[in-house]
Formats: C-alpha cells, sequence, structure tokens
C-alpha cells in the first residue's frame, strides 16, 4: 500500500480482520483514528513539556532562588526520572486491563496535580520530592504507544508509533522556548520577581495538560470497536458469520458487496482469523507476563531502548547547562534556545526512524531488517556521543552540529524500536511497551546517577554513555526479534 498525500485527511482503509487503519488521517481528528492519532501525540506532548519543565529555569534562577547545590540539582534530575520508571511499570499491565485511554487520561491528571502545586517549593529537598510526583507524566509514553498499536495496522504501525512518540517527546525541546519565555514576560512585562514568576509559570502546563486529558476522556474511544471490552468483536463476528468463499458482506450500501480479507500476507482465511485473535491484547495470566518479561526478545528491545531513550532523557536534563558551561555569554535564555533544538529534532527524526523501519519492511518483509535498523543508529548515535564528549567542543558550530548529529541517531532509534515492539508478544503489547519504556527510564537514571558523580565535567559522562550504548546494541544483535513459534505479529 503506497503513500497518497489524501491519506491525510481521508478515512482510512481499514482491515476488515481487526478494524484497524491502513494509513494515518493525520489531518483529520473527525475520524476516530484521526483523533486517536491526535490525542497520542498531543498528549504525550503536553505531559513532555510539563515533565521537563525544570531543566530550563533551572539552569540558574531556579537554582540560585532555592540555593541548590550541584548535588541538588542532579539529584532532582535523577528523581524526575526515577518517578516515571514506577509508573511506566504499572502503566503497562493497566494498559492490558483497562484500557490505554484511562490509563492515559489518569497519567495526565496525575501529573497536572503535583505539577500546579510547583509554586510551594521553598526548598531544594521540596523540589527533588515534587519531580518525582511530577514524573508520572513520562509514563504518559506507554498508553500513548499502546493506544497506537490498537488503532494501526502492521503496514503503519511503526510510523504511527514513531510520529506518535517523536512529536510527543518535542515537548522536550519546546519547553526550552516555552518555559523561559512565560518566564520573561512575567517578569519584564508583569513586573514579577524571579522568586514570584517561575512559580506563576508553571500555572500554564496545569492548564494545558487539563484541557488535553478532558478533551481525550469525552471525545475519544478505546479502541477501534468502541469500548475496551468490546476489542474482540470484529473477530468473533467474522468467525461467526464469514462464508466459506473467504469475503466478507458489506452492509454499509450494497448486501452483497464484498470486502476482501486482508491481503498483506498469503494465509487462508481459517489461519488469518488465528493469527489476527493472537495480536489482540488481553490481560495475560501471571505465568504469561513472567515469560514476556524475562524473554531475550524484550531484553533486544529494552537494552538498546535504554541506551537511546535513556541517554536522551539525561542528556536533555543537562544540556542548557552544558552550554552555558562551554558558552557562558549564551546567558539562561539563549542556552535554553540552543537546548531546544535536540528536543525538536524528535519532531521530524523519532518519526523517521520508524518510516524507515516500516518501509524497509515493506520491501523486505522481515523484522530481522528492522531489528538491524535499531542496531545500526544505536551504533551511530554512540558514535556522536564519543566525539562530542572527547573533543568537548569550544566551538559553537562544532558543538551545535555534534549534538544534531547525536540527535538525529538517538531519536530515529528510539522510533525504530517502537515500530518493533507491536511485533513482539503482541497479545501482551501493555506489558512489552511498559517494559521497554521503563527502560528507557532505568537507562536515564543510570546515566544520571553517573553525571551526578561527575559534577560538571559533562563532556566526560556523554563519552561513556557513547561506549556503552555502542556495546549494548552489538550485544543483542544476535537475538532474534521474534520468538520462534510466536503466532502472529509476523
Amino acid at each position: 500500500m503506497g503513500f497518497k498525500l489524501a491519506y491525510l485527511w481521508q478515512a482510512p482503509e481499514v482491515n476488515p480482520l481487526n478494524n484497524k487503519a491502513r494509513s494515518i488521517p493525520v489531518l483529520n481528528p473527525y475520524n476516530k483514528y484521526g483523533r486517536a492519532f491526535f490525542y497520542s501525540w498531543s498528549g504525550f506532548l503536553v505531559a513532555f513539556l510539563s515533565w521537563y519543565a525544570f531543566p530550563p529555569l533551572l539552569t540558574r534562577t531556579i537554582r540560585a532562588d532555592l540555593k541548590m547545590t550541584q548535588d541538588d540539582y542532579a539529584n532532582s534530575n535523577i528523581m524526575g526520572i526515577t518517578g516515571t520508571l514506577v509508573m511506566r511499570l504499572l502503566a503497562g499491565p493497566l494498559c492490558d486491563k483497562f484500557g490505554p485511554r484511562y490509563v492515559f487520561v489518569g497519567c495526565l491528571l496525575a501529573g497536572a496535580i503535583p505539577t500546579a502545586m510547583a509554586g510551594l517549593v521553598t526548598t531544594p529537598k521540596g523540589l527533588i520530592a515534587l519531580r518525582f510526583f511530577i514524573g508520572v507524566l513520562g509514563a504518559s509514553f506507554v498508553p500513548c504507544q499502546v493506544w497506537c498499536t490498537g488503532f494501526f495496522d502492521k503496514n503503519v504501525v511503526g510510523t504511527a508509533n514513531a510520529l506518535a512518540g517523536g512529536w510527543g517527546n518535542s515537548g522536550g525541546g519546546i519547553t526550552y522556548f516555552v518555559m523561559p519565555a512565560i518566564f520573561d514576560s512575567l517578569v519584564h512585562n508583569q513586573g514579577l520577581t524571579d522568586h514570584v514568576a517561575w512559580r506563576v509559570s508553571f500555572v500554564v502546563p496545569f492548564i494545558i495538560i487539563t484541557a488535553i486529558a478532558m478533551g481525550l476522556l469525552f471525545t475519544a474511544e478505546d479502541t477501534p470497536n468502541g469500548r475496551w471490552a468490546d476489542r474482540h468483536r470484529v473477530i468473533d463476528a467474522i468467525a461467526i458469520a464469514t462464508p466459506p468463499n473467504g469475503s466478507i458482506k458489506g452492509s454499509a450500501k450494497d448486501s452483497t458487496e464484498k470486502i476482501p480479507i486482508d491481503p498483506e500476507a498469503n494465509r487462508d482465511q481459517a489461519t488469518a482469523q488465528v493469527v489476527a485473535a493472537a495480536e489482540v491484547i488481553v490481560a495475560p495470566t501471571f505465568k504469561e507476563a513472567l515469560s514476556v518479561v524475562f524473554s531475550l526478545q524484550t531484553l533486544a528491545l529494552a537494552a538498546p531502548y535504554a541506551c537511546s531513550f535513556g541517554g536522551e532523557l539525561a542528556i536533555n536534563s543537562i544540556i542548557g547547562s552544558y552550554y552555558l558551561k562551554n558558552f557562558p555569554k549564551l546567558g539562561q535564555t539563549g542556552s535554553g534556545r540552543w537546548a531546544a533544538m535536540f528536543g525538536l529534532l524528535n519532531v521530524i527524526f523519532r518519526p523517521a526512524g520508524g518510516v524507515v523501519a516500516d518501509i524497509l519492511y515493506h520491501y523486505t518483509h522481515s523484522i530481522w531488517v528492522k531489528k538491524m535498523w535499531i542496531v545500526f543508529c544505536g551504533v551511530a548515535m554512540g558514535c556522536f556521543e564519543l566525539a562530542i564528549g572527547l573533543a568537548n567542543p569550544h566551538h559553537e558550530a562544532t558543538m551545535f552540529g555534534l549534538v544534531a548529529g547525536l540527535a538525529i541517531f538517538m531519536d530515529a532509534s528510539n522510533g525504530a524500536n517502537f515500530a518493533v515492539v507491536p511485533h513482539v508478544h503482541p497479545f501482551a503489547n501493555g506489558i512489552l511497551s511498559g517494559i521497554v519504556g521503563a527502560s528507557g527510564n532505568l537507562g536515564g537514571i543510570i546515566f544520571a546517577i553517573i553525571f551526578r558523580y561527575n559534577g560538571k565535567h559533562y563532556n566526560k559522562v556523554i563519552w561513556i554513555i557513547g561506549a556503552i550504548s555502542i556495546g549494548v546494541n552489538l550485544a543483542v544483535a544476535w537475538i532474534r526479534p521474534v520468538p520462534k513459534h510466536q503466532i502472529g505479529g509476523k
């Protein structure tokens, strides 16, 4: 199925076996598939914006106001990621049981409350504790990806997940523009002191998060079939009503119209139904959940993601301070603007990672090729980290160019990873997405701890992350992407 510009707004063709869309109506929020996609990326974007709203103002303003030491600064970054790690592990099983939409809404509202309470912080310890609870917003990534996987078919699910994740991740860059701009406006235009202005600034993300959460709750659907409890409905109906000739009679305009079964694979109809049924998300038993958690395929996805997304989280927390250290003339606002580039490149290159993966799959029908794309991006990412860390550029063009190169392959690696996730253990997509997503936070915590014990030697830690990333990606490259006897997902 090739790409046509009209796919961006037309109601998508639907796979009759699972009711999933075979194109992404990006510009059509009136369509249920377009609406699910819109809330997937916009919900994660506003979550990321608030989750990372502190680092742009921590560079100078908040650090000075609360009299924070370098250790306090590092500890607050660690706790912001730790809160997300805990919640991502919980979000996966909750998605499988209650559906990703309600989990998404819960994450947003639970994170909006501590965001609104930012103005009450008066000590470094208070800030560290608050950032732990705001970290629940980062867990919204899990329902974001599970929800997309439930609405889009295998030919475009990599692209859908990468677009939603990439555009959402860009909130980490947007916040470097938004928060300093709000702060500067309150100081220069409203006459507030620094002490008051940074606290008032956090009212803005609170309002945005709450608005998106309410829209998601009242105007979106759990699945293409409606309620989460009805997610099996289409497959059950096909199993009962499909005639022997392998087609489904349409009921819209012409009762004799035949809708062909999904042409993506040359299977007989009975086999196709078994595969489709195996790809429906269920609430796995404890034994099934353990088999997913401890499978080599889960490790092969989680370990590279710990390096790519974990590295992104850790570096995004210090990138503004690193620029200010090497280029003090930039100031807090200037360093924040350049730091924004690191997150904003997600808009293009995380989706690119998923799009390239889908194109490779289209021409090869091989998940191995998708996996090798992850390995390539991970190794290239590590090489750029080594270059930045060992060179420690004090020339702006060199520094910003290398960081842009790093962001390109780091973001593409993230997108490529979640282009493979829907193929692996599809019946437990929530658990798998939660584990892989949480591994990114675990990597972020590990790297943030390394930053913490190296003070302001940011470049040293970046090359250490690079060496780890190359080693980890090569170490898991041999693991087959899908379990040998898995039904579905292929």
